[in-house]
């Protein structure tokens, strides 16, 4: 965690995670623009934040773009809140609902996460349902071959169905890719919503969900790329908010044999 205060220590640092949290994924020479710094230390103090973990590089087309990663302020939520006061809790929890609210211009949820395990045992804890069921609540099952359906388990002893979910990309241990579901008549019931807004909802295009497993030393970094929505949908923001739950989850089951909270049926 030393490198995720360090990192929040410099202002200049948080300008730059201001400036993401108001427009996430944004090129060197954007987050660069009006700045009374030069592109050269924008770059130096992007490094550290990278370094920390709290900003993402991604490849789009030729453009590296940045992005906000909630994953260093959960854990330092999870596993050292105690330790401090309540100015510096509340200044942790308004920066954690600040990465976690990256704006509804720009709808790409990226989180990283470092987990100690092998990419095997990831591997198979993304794909197989007695895994995906433990930490998710949800059981997944597919050959994972492109073009063929995600079925969906939505728990023990339930029946696999279609929803919709078709595989875009699989490389074991690497990388894995699916469309994404839409939503379906379960969560109908459980958000209560009228005929008329699931009508509404259901309209939304399908997004696609991305997994990328790298050795990283001991761990493997695991980053999770959300995207293909369209602006303001609800399915953003339902998965914006669950994911970070869900991940923790997984790390917590593959590092100690057990999930940090048992999934809701």
């Amino acid at each position: 965690m030393d490198a995720v205060f360090k990192a929040l220590a410099d202002p200049s640092r948080r300008i730059l995670l201001d400036r993401l949290n108001a427009r996430n994924g944004q090129s060197l020479q954007e987050l660069s623009a009006d700045l009374e710094m030069s592109r050269q230390a924008v770059s130096k103090h992007l490094a550290v934040l990278e370094a920390a973990n709290l900003v993402v590089p991604i490849r789009r087309a030729r453009d590296k773009l940045h992005y906000l990663n909630a994953a260093p302020i959960n854990e330092i939520a999870e596993r050292w809140i105690g330790r401090y006061d309540r100015g510096r809790l509340q200044a942790l929890a308004d920066l954690k609902h600040a990465l976690e609210e990256n704006g509804m211009s720009q709808p790409v949820f990226v989180y990283v996460t470092y987990i100690e395990t092998t990419p095997e045992k990831l591997w198979r804890a993304l794909t197989e349902a007695a895994f995906t069921l433990q930490y998710w609540g949800m059981g997944l099952k597919s050959d994972w071959q492109v073009g063929s359906p995600v079925l969906a388990q939505w728990g023990p002893g339930q029946e696999f169905v279609d929803i919709g979910q078709v595989v875009l990309e699989a490389e074991p241990y690497r990388r894995l890719s699916y469309r994404w579901h839409k939503y379906q008549p379960e969560h109908k019931e459980l958000f209560g919503w009228s005929d008329e807004r699931f009508a509404e909802l259901i309209k939304e295009p399908q997004s696609k969900v991305t997994f990328e497993i790298e050795p990283a030393g001991s761990y493997i970094k695991l980053t999770l790329t959300h995207d293909d929505f369209v602006p303001e949908s609800e399915m953003y923001r339902g998965t914006r908010e669950g994911w970070p739950a869900i991940l923790s989850n997984l790390k917590t089951l593959l590092e100690t044999g057990k999930p940090m909270t048992p999934p809701e049926q």
